[in-house]
């Protein structure tokens, strides 16, 4: 599972040259790049936008919003942290009754 997981992980230059659906988990920020439109590349001759890498388009956010649910929704039940593969090697290696610094047990009130 953690070999998926490495496939999965891209850089921002790559990601902009490969369509897809992209979520940054430090930023919170989800990217969608689609590469299918085409706009008149005459526009992009005009003084105002000469050597621009980006230009925003609009502020809306074309995107449906449903499917970009099940598409988030799919991607956290396949990764889910409870899965094998995303137990980190030190959890691992941590039998149940090792405690980690600071730890002093049981959680006052449980009663297990």
């Amino acid at each position: 599972m953690a070999g998926a997981a490495e496939e999965n992980l891209y850089e921002v230059e790559e990601l902009l040259q490969q369509p897809g659906t992209y979520f940054n988990p430090q930023t919170e920020v989800l990217v969608v790049v689609d590469d299918s439109t085409s706009l008149d590349q005459e526009i992009f001759n005009m003084e105002a936008y000469e050597g621009a890498e980006w230009v925003r388009i609009s502020d809306e956010v074309p995107v449906d919003e449903d499917r970009r649910d099940r598409l988030l929704e799919s991607f956290q039940t396949h990764y889910h942290p409870g899965s094998s593969g995303s137990v980190s090697e030190t959890a691992l290696e941590q039998g149940d009754e090792e405690l980690d610094e600071g730890e002093d047990g049981q959680d006052p009130g449980r009663e297990d």
